[in-house]
């Protein structure tokens, strides 16, 4: 059978046989024995929907052999032979562009070099998955590929109930991931409800088809990290990194130290993803050894050199080593998956990667004493750093939320609050979210390298442009993203589709996106994709992340977020979701994004207009009334420029009269 024919095909009417586990492929850990024998069996059973009565004997057996064996049931069996990766947008079959446009997102969120763990339908994050299981995949293809410009998909936590009659404008797809009754929103309410196969979670990205591969934090980590040394006043030149995780997010970390220019430790106890990402060209040089490590980064420090050093081993290592060798840590943070500590997103001392995982899976109490033990002294070492001027900063992964929890050293002295900010306090919030500036992204749907360097001409004219009458509140804005896109080719930033990423606000995407439309209408490109990353301006509610820098006792909300996905959906996007749970965890953060294909037609121009200027304007307004100094300004701004805004203005209050 043809690819084409494969897809059409959905789930196989002759099942196909078995396909042997690769040891050579980054699986997923196995997951927690949660389920009663009870529960086990309505776990098989609900996978047996997707399969004619004919097939229930053999595949019961094998459902639940899988099951046991990985504590999830991922139907193996029903992966497809054909290579996953994103193909240029002509060769899917269908009736519909932007069906076709979705399908070519969903496979490279499955791309080898792009998933984290893609036989398990995982692309970052530990768990953040695309489908439960493979027949999602295949009939959710199957879907796209018979769908019409007036039918809309709707996938609930990967499962699609199916197309429903809708109309042209409408969302080709809506998604769901997670969306849980409060009360059932606990870290085991997802091992339980995940192998009942009736609820996934869909990190960020992942589930809403919009991840392109490690591009995206790079660039985020980049402004992060230059951000980071203006705060301190230092500059990046010479001056040393540390940080942890080198999986499907936190693999950037070491790319974007060398864009910034300094020196990157990044610890990492997965031997496979370390080589991974050290033969994609993500980190310069490995290094499994303490007492090589040391010497190295003195040596690195001593000649200014520009250069990321993986450490193959727990950071807590690093961060006490380097305290005893008294080696100053300019900017310290953690990017290991802490909103998952309990099934691989971190890891305890004292333990090999191997006996690490065996303990998660067989004594998982004992597993979670020793990631918190871990923790208390990650924690501690941190101090001693902070004491001697290290400027530390929770890079959204809940490392302080976990580190509390734990009981480490980690609150500040009103016992409420941390001791350190998140990332978005300090610098992303005040600094790029409260002007509108979040990470706008574009996919070239052709798969043309050519198509892309147009694009990014085409944008970094635009910002060009712009800047000319950008206001001083947002010149190092323009000036970072100026320089960021006229060295995204040099920096080999593409892993799976040809794909980019901005930060721009709401004027700069709606003209470069128009810019975009346009090129095609000219034919000198092909189709385009827009997104972003949920980490945006008004696309998440995370009081401990996105949100963190909302002080009127709204952080905890989500208002924003539901308001955000269902403005976009009736103003134009092709798809939106919507998620439970992110980079921060399961229960502690509502996102939601969207999808939107460009064909050079008028409808495009009026869509992008309405769909984008909201998308962004929604988060500016609620930062607005949150007394956000920032957020105010560029209110205001827009409200200028279109006449039919009119967003309420808070009042500000003198603190003297509160003091009673």
């Amino acid at each position: 059978m043809t690819f084409q024919e494969q897809i059409q095909q959905g789930i196989p009417s002759i099942l196909p046989q078995p396909k042997p586990y690769e040891i050579a492929i980054n699986h997923a850990p196995k997951r927690k024995e949660i389920l009663s024998d009870e529960e086990k069996k309505l776990a098989v059973r609900n996978a047996l929907r997707y399969f004619e009565p004919k097939d229930h004997t053999v595949l019961a057996k094998e459902f639940l052999e899988e099951l046991n064996t990985y504590g999830r049931i991922y139907m193996y069996r029903l992966r497809p032979d054909y290579r996953m990766y994103a193909r240029p947008i002509s060769e899917y079959p269908g009736k519909c562009e932007q069906a076709k446009a979705i399908m070519l997102m969903i496979q490279n969120n499955l791309d080898y070099a792009v998933a984290q763990h893609p036989h398990e339908l995982i692309t970052y994050g530990g768990n953040g998955a695309v489908f439960s299981n493979w027949a999602q995949y295949l009939l959710t293809m199957k879907y796209l590929s018979e769908m019409t410009e007036e039918q809309t998909l709707a996938i609930y936590s990967g499962h699609p109930m199916g197309l429903f009659p809708s109309h042209k404008d409408a969302p080709r797809v809506v998604v769901t991931n997670g969306m849980m009754i409060p009360n059932y929103s606990k870290p085991d309410d997802w091992e339980k409800f995940n192998a009942l196969g009736v609820t996934q979670y869909g990190q960020m990205t992942a589930g809403s088809y919009m991840y392109i591969g490690p591009q995206g934090i790079v660039h985020g980590t980049t402004i992060t990290v230059l951000n980071g040394f203006r705060k301190i006043k230092k500059s990046p030149s010479g001056g040393l990194f540390v940080t942890s995780g080198l999986g499907g997010m936190s693999g950037a970390q070491p790319k974007a130290g060398n864009i910034a220019g300094c020196v990157t430790v990044c610890a990492e106890v997965n031997p496979k993803i370390t080589h991974i990402r050290h033969s994609q060209g993500w980190i310069n040089e490995i290094i499994e050894n303490i007492e090589e490590l040391v010497p190295r980064v003195k040596k690195a420090l001593d000649n200014k050199e520009v250069v990321s050093i993986a450490y193959l081993g727990n950071v807590v290592d690093v961060w006490e080593r380097f305290d005893q060798e008294n080696l100053h840590i300019d900017l310290g943070s953690d990017q290991t998956s802490l909103h998952n500590p309990w099934a691989g997103g971190y890891y305890p001392t004292g333990y090999t990667f191997e006996e690490s995982n065996e303990l998660m899976a067989n004594n998982p109490e004992k597993f979670k004493e020793e990631v918190q033990k871990t923790l208390r002294r990650h924690a501690d070492a941190i101090n001693k750093h902070t004491a001697k001027g290290t400027y530390f900063f929770d890079y959204g992964n809940a490392f302080l939320l976990e580190a509390s929890r734990a009981g480490a050293d980690i609150m500040a002295e009103n016992k409420i609050d941390f001791k350190y900010p998140s990332y978005v306090q300090d610098i992303m919030g005040p600094m790029c979210f409260d002007y509108g500036f979040g990470p706008f992204r574009w996919v070239c749907t052709s798969g043309n390298p050519e198509d892309l360097a147009k694009t990014d001409k085409i944008a970094c004219n635009v910002l060009e442009e712009m800047m000319k009458n950008s206001p001083e509140e947002i010149q190092q804005q323009m000036a970072d993203n100026i320089q960021w896109i006229k060295g995204a080719q040099e920096n080999k930033l593409v892993v799976g589709s040809q794909a980019r990423i901005l930060y721009a606000d709401a004027e700069g995407r709606i003209k470069i996106a128009e810019a975009f439309n346009q090129a095609i209408a000219r034919g000198e490109i092909g189709y385009v994709v827009l997104g972003r990353d949920h980490h945006d301006v008004s696309g998440t509610d995370s009081p401990y992340r996105e949100t963190s820098n909302i002080y009127d006792g709204s952080r905890f909300t989500a208002d924003m977020a539901i308001q955000n996905v269902i403005g976009d959906s009736f103003r134009g996007a092709t798809w939106v979701s919507i998620h439970n749970g992110g980079g921060v965890g399961w229960g502690e953060v509502i996102n939601g994004g969207f999808g939107m294909v460009l064909d050079g037609s008028k409808e495009a121009s009026r869509r992008l207009e309405s769909m984008l200027f909201w998308d962004v304007n929604n988060g500016i307004s609620r930062r607005n009334w949150a007394r956000n100094e920032g957020a105010i300004f560029a209110i205001k701004r827009a409200m200028e420029t279109q006449p039919l805004l009119k967003v309420t203005i808070p009042n500000l209050v003198d603190d003297a009269i509160l003091d009673f």
